[in-house]
């Protein structure tokens, strides 16, 4: 019998999923990553087309196809039934369809159909944030969710365990449902009950610290509201003969909005330091005079000693790091209202520090963790004494509130039942379950309240920061103190309702099951389709910990077991972690190891009808003396083809906005790279290297054309390309080197890369002589002037001439030099229909200026205009061509702009579209689009 193969093996609309992946950034109200912060999430569009994808039947492999005799005609149904499929991907993806049930419906009969009926529970053996087993019940699918840390399993739980045990259920907070007659759809009221019990916390915990935060008198004599106080941390100035305590901050700027400037001014005054507030923009601080820290140390504001970063180190070490109060942030009726200190607002937040606090020491590891060289080295160092009151009080109400959901889920005639770990649905489980999602309330608001926010002064912002800027806890020198009882960020309200708007959003069925698990260990429980984690690149336990240490202090009487230990577990954590392995072989040879087991277990429980899914995002290259290696690409290919797995396919799905993917050379990816993996056969062949190496120039060529229309960036082509790469190799059962011994993966893997440089350069062949003039001179001289001899004796080989070139406006040439035209000196409002001497050079260097000055309805101007006159392909393949080269070259401007233009292919042909008024033209474009 013939293996059907299904989608995610042959083909996907991955511009359509890549899009609308890229939107789902920009989406806040009612998304689940809105529930609580977790690191590198997949996006909801790409894990639902993925999974769909993963199990329905491409229409070339069916029963039905095969019955079609004519191979014309059966070319034809095959293409119309994967149109259709796409459309319905289309439809599927789009974050406003995300709860459209007749999207939905006709999903899941897709599924059915191509499943008899009997769809697989999808497994996430490393389930994160719960994109995954979300999408997964989303469709319609049962979800299992595994994950060894607490936190994500406690996210993973509030997504697709505790919606499903009380669906279509009214609130019990007392007297609504009497006041809203009618029907609690889904999650709705169980989302309802989260925004009335949070409003009940607010008022309790008020009666007991509202009083911290006074409210502060106005020059005008009035009063107002205190948004935030920005405080400076402080040392003793080394210098004897000063020993002011001096201001340690990054920035004096406090707000950049146009005719509403303001910053901190320091003023000396004999010994002492006091503050107050500029207004005037042409005497505000500049890029060398804004703040007193750098890297090396502090500049003392009186006496213009520094203060070495060691000293301050050893300053905080002994506990002799302290903080001023340099400026209050208050409400105004249009405005923030910027005012020096007083001695009444800092005295305000002089409280004692609570008796009773969550334990927990930060992990000693200086790549995530800056603030123990300091001295904070406990979790609870990091906020101030007021915020640690203000955060317990909060987090003690939620046993408080447990108890009152508890009575009043009983007076609305609910029976006590089991608690939620107990697998009950009844009283008990619903006061467990609010307790849950409010103490997801409580610990997001640690991450607004902390002194390590900081005050935003850009005109669109002058807000409190989130602590987690990026995935790491560095140290920070001025810190934004925001006032929990105002509306925004460090409110327990405001945090309540972006829970209680993502579970409005949450489907309540299947019932979905999410466990605390070690991936290495535990049970195979369905189909597989995980996002595991990047090698060394996110320290999901230790950066966790931050919240886990808040999290276990709320919620540990109804999680007994999974909130035991005192941090987050760690021993298993299937991370390369040098400072818990002692160094980077061990570390290396741990995550290998562990990873090789997940998908050997795998391998014994593998279905023959299924591919499973692994997505992959990390790029960290190693230079060796045979070029550059990625080892977490490596590790984790070691372990799926070691353990007996075949890459049947790989796309690269884009996480990013368009506009962002300009960091060439920075250590992360625009793309993740999602694979398709299928037992590979007993009886696989063996080959040689040679043979491998000839395979793979045979079918390269095409995937990659296939990974270029897909838009994938050109930054993250040599990554992506691994994947058809290791398709290749791993179809063999061994690959032989010449003298016997089994080929490594990193041998592999330096031969893709070999490979994809020369299929790069074959795409020249589809370029005009012109044009492959062009790309020969810049690969020796860039935009920069070159000899005219060599330039004309080039030019004699390719058919064409200097002269030529330069009625063609590619380049200039004068006084014994050719150079080629950079972007940046090109004129404006190029017009390619008016132009005699086209060439593709001409129109891809304009493409990339307009595109990177004016932005994509310019650069679409030009494509429509040139549609006719060039080949778009090509086009395409030359600005791959040109990253590539400039990347190599260590070009980073150029790199960038090329990188931009690849990646924004399929945006500039849509405005191509848009602006399109001939009509040969539009046929073009809507063959390319």
């Amino acid at each position: 019998m013939t293996q059907r193969r299904k989608l995610i093996e042959v083909a996907l609309p991955l511009e359509a999923i890549n899009r609308e992946s890229a939107r789902e950034k920009s989406v806040r109200h009612g998304h689940p990553a809105t529930m609580h912060l977790w690191w590198s999430r997949k996006p909801l569009a790409t894990a639902r087309a993925v999974i769909f994808a993963q199990l329905v039947d491409d229409p070339g492999t069916t029963a039905e196809a095969r019955a079609i005799v004519d191979e014309g005609e059966r070319t034809r149904w095959v293409n119309a039934e994967r149109a259709r499929l796409f459309r319905l991907i289309e439809r599927l993806v789009t974050w406003e369809n995300s709860n459209n049930q007749q999207v939905l419906d006709e999903a899941r009969r897709e599924i059915a159909r191509s499943t008899t009926g009997q769809p697989p529970t999808i497994f996430d053996p490393f389930a994160g944030g719960g994109a995954i087993p979300l999408e997964a019940q989303r469709l319609g699918l049962r979800a299992r969710a595994a994950d060894l840390n607490p936190v994500a399993v406690l996210l993973n739980k509030a997504l697709i365990e505790i919606p499903s045990r009380f669906p279509n259920k009214a609130p019990v907070f007392p007297g609504i449902s009497d006041s809203k007659m009618g029907d609690w759809p889904g999650a709705a009221g169980l989302a309802e009950d989260v925004r009335l019990y949070a409003a009940w916390i607010s008022t309790q915990v008020a009666k007991r610290v509202r009083e911290l935060y006074p409210d502060i008198r106005l020059p005008d004599g009035s009063t107002a509201r205190v948004i935030a106080w920005i405080w400076a941390r402080t040392v003793t100035c080394p210098n004897p003969a000063c020993n002011v305590t001096m201001p340690l901050t990054s920035k004096w700027w406090l707000g950049k909005k146009p005719g509403k400037e303001a910053y901190v001014v320091p003023v000396v005054d004999e010994k002492r330091i006091a503050y107050t507030i500029g207004t005037d923009p042409k005497h505000g601080p500049d890029k060398d005079s804004d703040g007193t820290m750098n890297r090396t140390g502090a500049v003392c504001v009186a006496c213009k000693s520094v203060a070495p970063i060691e000293y301050i180190r050893a300053e905080g070490q002994s506990g002799r790091l302290g903080s001023d109060l340099i400026a209050t942030v208050a409400e105004g009726p249009r405005r923030r209202i910027y005012l020096p200190p007083t001695e009444d607002q800092a005295q305000a937040a002089r409280v004692d520090r609570p008796s009773t606090l969550p334990a927990g020491i930060i992990a000693d590891n200086p790549r995530w963790f800056s603030t123990p060289a300091f001295g904070m080295k406990s979790f609870v160092d990091l906020f101030t004494n007021r915020q640690l009151v203000t955060l317990t009080t909060f987090a003690s109400s939620i046993q408080d509130v447990r108890a009152k959901v508890l009575s009043d889920a009983r007076a609305a005639g609910m029976t006590d039942g089991a608690g939620l770990e107990g697998g009950g649905s009844d009283a008990f489980a619903y006061a467990d379950a609010i307790a849950t999602f409010l103490a997801f309330a409580v610990s997001r608001l640690t991450s607004t309240n902390s002194s390590l926010s900081r005050w935003n002064p850009a005109p669109s912002k002058e807000s409190v920061t989130d602590t987690f800027g990026r995935q790491a806890l560095p140290m920070v020198w001025e810190y934004a103190e925001g006032n929990p009882w105002i509306a925004g960020p460090c409110n327990f309200e405001w945090s309540a309702l972006w829970v209680s708007r993502s579970i409005d959003r949450l489907p309540t069925s299947p019932a979905g099951q999410a466990v605390q698990a070690d991936a290495a260990s535990t049970e195979i429980g369905g189909l597989i389709s995980t996002d595991p984690p990047y090698y060394d690149n996110i320290g999901y336990s230790d950066l966790s910990d931050y919240f886990y240490v808040w999290l276990r202090t709320m919620l540990r009487e109804i999680y007994p077991e999974m909130l035991s230990t005192l941090l987050v577990p760690k021993a298993e954590e299937l991370v390369a972690n040098p400072y818990r392995r002692g160094g980077k072989e061990a570390a290396k040879s741990f995550f290998e190891s562990g990873f090789k087991e997940v998908f050997r277990r795998a391998r014994l429980s593998a279905s023959e009808e299924f591919p499973i899914t692994v997505y992959y995002a990390f790029k960290q290259t190693e230079s060796t003396e045979n070029g550059e290696v990625s080892t977490g690409w490596e590790t984790l290919l070691e372990g799926m083809l070691r353990s007996g797995w075949q890459i049947t396919a790989t796309w690269p799905m884009r996480s990013e906005r368009t506009g962002r993917m300009t960091s060439v050379g920075a250590n992360t990816l625009a793309s993740s790279i999602v694979l398709a993996l299928r037992p590979r056969p007993d009886h696989a062949p063996v080959i040689d290297r040679r043979g491998f190496t000839a395979s793979l120039r045979n079918g390269l060529p095409e995937r990659l054309r296939a990974l270029q229309q897909g838009s994938i960036a050109p930054v993250d082509l040599p990554q992506a390309a691994i994947g058809p790469g290791m398709a290749v190799f791993s179809s063999y059962s061994k690959v032989v080197e010449a003298g016997g011994a089994t080929m490594s993966i990193r041998s592999a893997l330096q031969i893709i890369n070999q490979v994809l440089g020369e299929v790069l350069s074959a795409q020249e062949g589809d370029f005009d002589s012109a044009t492959r003039w062009c790309v020969k001179w810049f690969e020796s001289y860039g935009f920069a002037p070159g000899p005219y001899g060599e330039a004309e004796t080039l030019a004699s080989a390719y058919n064409t001439s200097v002269a030529g070139l330069g009625r063609s406006g590619a380049l200039s040439s004068r006084g014994g030099k050719v150079q080629l035209f950079d972007p940046a000196a090109l004129g404006g409002g190029y017009d390619p229909r008016t132009d005699d001497h086209i060439t593709l050079w001409e129109v891809i260097v304009h493409l990339a200026k307009a595109l990177d000055e004016e932005g994509l309805d310019a650069a679409g101007l030009i494509m429509a205009r040139a549609a006719t006159r060039i080949d778009l392909d090509a086009a395409k393949e030359l600005a791959y061509l040109m990253f590539s080269i400039a990347e190599k070259k260590r070009w980073s401007g150029v790199a960038q702009l090329f990188n931009l233009l690849a990646a924004s292919w399929a945006d500039v042909v849509d405005a191509a579209r848009r602006t399109a008024d001939d009509a040969s033209e539009q046929l073009v474009l809507d063959a390319a689009y």
